[in-house]
């Protein structure tokens, strides 16, 4: 995979992440380069940010057994994220933030609330007010999902990462249980906003978890 872009971010602690933008990849083509990054890096590599779009796509967490999916032409790929089935399409924004866990002293709860709270964030920037929730693991706007989350740690590493609905095509959400909970609604930032930017939405994302670290 060759991004479009890269720069580097660095935290007020200075701990640095390059940031790569890809555009539009194919899921298994990035499904394959991010597990062999986290197979490949050291203690001294540098984290880095993905961010990317990727086509209509199911994808589905190790929590995932079976699924009932109404007839569809998108493709289904079974992954070793956590989690349940969820859709990618274009509109929407992808980050997978490989980052070494252990370097940065974190467990797996904290780095996902730390994910939670990077959309929560750049929504309160558009003014989107979101939130959590206890019973289901993503962002909120009021009962409909706008952001989902889905991690694998190797070796005290991260690969996977979020998805923020910005500017898409929301009907291919109705042939699943998004995230596995039957009814729930989703939503997207282009409800709420006027032609967004996804770009600047996908820069502020990738800022913010940095900013985190």
């Amino acid at each position: 995979m060759n991004p479009q872009k890269q720069y580097s971010l660095f935290s007020s602690a200075g701990h640095q992440a390059d940031v790569l933008v890809f555009g539009e990849v194919d899921y298994q083509t990035s499904y394959q380069a991010m597990s062999g990054f986290a197979v490949e890096r050291d203690a001294n590599t540098p984290d880095q940010i993905w961010l990317l779009e990727h086509p209509p796509v199911y994808t589905q967490g190790t929590a995932c057994d079976s699924v009932a999916l109404l007839p569809s032409n998108i493709p289904i790929v079974k992954t070793d994220r956590g989690g349940q089935i969820t859709y990618h399409g274009p509109g929407q924004i992808v980050m997978y933030p490989l980052i070494n866990l252990r370097r940065h002293g974190l467990g797996v709860k904290r780095f996902v609330d730390k994910i939670e709270q990077c959309m929560i964030d750049v929504l309160d920037e558009l003014e989107i007010q979101s939130q959590r929730r206890a019973d289901a693991p993503g962002v909120y706007v009021g009962s409909s999902k706008i952001g989902a989350l889905g991690l694998r740690v190797r070796r005290g590493t991260s690969y996977h990462g979020l998805s923020l609905n910005v500017e898409m095509d929301l009907t291919p959400f109705s042939n699943i249980d998004p995230c596995g909970f039957h009814g729930l609604s989703v939503t997207q930032v282009a409800n709420y906003v006027n032609q967004p930017d996804r770009t600047r939405i996908a820069q502020s994302l990738a800022a913010s978890l940095v900013n985190s670290l």
